[in-house]
């Protein structure tokens, strides 16, 4: 999984901090911004949790740091982290727009998967 540039995922742990350092003293908006950055680091990381977001983000932010003082002008490399795994309930057969698609892929004519009786 590739990560973001160092920037955005300075920005978005900057805000998330800045949000929840207010307490729960929060409008309405405050507390939809800080699902939303919750949900975009937990992406952005390959997590899913917050406080693994963070500690991910953190983490990254650390290490490209020290790389770009260590070698100001060079390019990074780029890191990669595991993909989270997924239940293995997940497989999900959809039709979209007219095509059977199985897991995000496009299910030709004669393939093996076949939709169920009634599924649309």
């Amino acid at each position: 999984m590739l990560m973001p540039l160092p920037a955005t995922l300075r920005r978005l742990v900057t805000e998330y901090e800045a949000l929840t350092a207010t307490g729960g003293d929060t409008t309405a908006a405050a507390n939809l911004r800080l699902t939303d950055l919750s949900y975009t680091l937990c992406v952005s990381t390959g997590t899913r949790d917050i406080t693994d977001a963070l500690d991910t983000a953190r983490s990254y932010l650390a290490e490209t740091e020290a790389a770009h003082a260590a070698a100001p002008n060079t390019v990074l490399q780029c890191r990669t982290i595991p993909a989270v795994s997924k239940p293995a309930d997940n497989a999900v057969l959809r039709q979209k727009a007219g095509e059977w698609h199985h897991n995000g892929r496009r299910l030709v004519a004669g393939s093996d998967a076949q939709p169920a009786a009634g599924a649309a």
